[in-house]
């Protein structure tokens, strides 16, 4: 089937149609903050930023994620669901308009990045939520195409927001004030995502507890061993903790590329400024475009060949294209190794988030997606830090998109002969939707 009839298939729920509503006005807003804030840090005129820079700026940004990350897994696992989207999302629009405050009062210290994080940081408790709530909306069976449609019109909203964005920006002007426009315009977007969210029941989403487990106070205290126990169901499963590795792998790849670029549009390709936003733009929408057509192939081709056989033939891709066109460090070909790792990067996460969640249990969701997303987030924040020390500030590294191209071959083979242990069945496989015991070894079940 089609994207777009994937999309008019799964959109008959109409809980579905909720939940796809309140991701997608969210993320379009999270798409406008994110203009306002990568103008404001990183494209401003009389900055050109260092990757040791970038790297401090991604790690203050990121790594917030990964601290909240675990106390959201665990308080989801025991909170109404449709309550942590909803009250996330109307936190959002607070800290937003109230970053918005301070950049107009040219107030951008402490205060300011405080507030960001702070949003930043609430927003992991909104996506841990609302991956852990798909399974609840569709019918198991319709997961991969779930997965492929509703994180890929996601990303195509952060990408319209971004747009939205850089529009008030020309309309604000370059200045704080247009700055300030930008995040007042995403507090009003992540408002909307949180009446949307409400139109969901209060027990609609889960958790499936079904009265067992401590309450979150008691869950708070033991989030150690939350984790140790969302750690150990993902290792008790094959295709889980093989696609976790996966992902922070290519998480790795994607966060040294991203940086890479940053630099070559900041400091390389352009002077900077509104040229250098500019041009990040463009190989962003080329990535974003990338990420369509890996969400568009992905449950067609694995319902054919098999997730492993699809997700090597991935990364062969991202082996091969790397070096092809990121090597010559031109403006006119960056964009298209920007679309060949948008591919890979959206094809594998579809692939990943629907073996995580086939072979996971409902009651473990929660702590098993933070273990996902700090993996997610820490390797991307590795990946900087690693830039920093090996890409000078033009952004212009050999050995970089060699070592990129590289990982992707490996673990490419890797996924080769994995495939051949049958560590996944292709989607369509008869049968397959309705088994719902995980893989635990080369073919085996529990």
């Amino acid at each position: 089937m089609s994207f777009f009839g994937d999309l008019r298939d799964v959109l008959q729920g109409p809980r579905f149609r909720r939940l796809f509503a309140t991701r997608v006005v969210a993320q379009f807003a999270d798409g406008v903050y994110q203009a306002g804030l990568a103008g404001y840090v990183f494209f401003a005129p009389e900055r050109h930023t260092t990757a040791a820079e970038a790297a401090l700026a991604f790690a203050v940004l990121l790594l917030p994620f990964s601290v909240v990350g675990p106390f959201a897994g665990v308080l989801i696992d025991r909170w109404p669901r449709r309550q942590v989207l909803a009250v996330s999302a109307l936190a959002k629009a607070v800290l937003a308009a109230l970053t918005a405050a301070l950049v107009a009062a040219g107030t951008d210290g402490p205060l300011f990045l405080a507030a960001a994080l702070c949003l930043l940081s609430v927003n992991r408790f909104f996506l841990a939520a609302l991956s852990a709530a798909l399974p609840h909306v569709v019918p198991r069976e319709k997961l991969l195409m779930a997965n492929a449609v509703t994180p890929t019109c996601g990303t195509f909203a952060v990408f319209l927001g971004a747009g939205a964005g850089a529009g008030l920006r020309l309309l604000g002007g370059e200045g704080d004030g247009g700055t300030a426009l930008i995040l007042l315009g995403a507090a009003a977007v992540f408002g909307g995502s949180s009446a949307a969210a409400l139109t969901l029941g209060r027990r609609e989403l889960g958790p499936g507890l079904a009265g067992r487990g401590p309450g979150p106070r008691a869950a708070v205290r033991g989030i150690a061993s939350g984790l140790a126990e969302g750690a150990r169901h993902i290792l008790a499963r094959r295709p889980a903790r093989s696609g976790l590795a996966t992902i922070a792998g290519t998480r790795f790849v994607f966060g040294l590329s991203t940086l890479m670029t940053l630099l070559l549009y900041n400091n390389t390709f352009t002077e900077g400024g509104v040229a250098g936003l500019a041009g990040f733009s463009v190989a962003l929408a080329a990535s974003g475009a990338g990420f369509f057509a890996g969400a568009v192939a992905t449950p067609w081709a694995a319902a054919r060949v098999g997730t492993g056989a699809w997700l090597a033939g991935l990364l062969a891709m991202g082996a091969t294209a790397l070096p092809a066109f990121a090597l010559p460090f031109s403006p006119a070909l960056f964009p298209v190794a920007a679309f060949a790792l948008g591919v890979v990067a959206q094809g594998v996460k579809v692939s990943v988030d629907t073996l995580v969640q086939r072979h996971v249990d409902d009651a473990f969701r929660g702590r098993v997606f933070s273990v996902y997303d700090m993996l997610f987030n820490t390797a991307f924040v590795a990946a900087a830090g690693v830039a920093a020390v090996v890409v000078p500030p033009s952004g212009v590294s050999s050995a970089a998109v060699v070592a990129m191209g590289a990982a992707c071959g490996l673990m490419s083979a890797w996924w080769a002969v994995a495939a051949r242990t049958a560590i996944d069945a292709p989607a369509g496989r008869p049968g397959d939707a309705e088994n719902t015991e995980p893989v635990i070894g080369d073919g085996e079940r529990k």
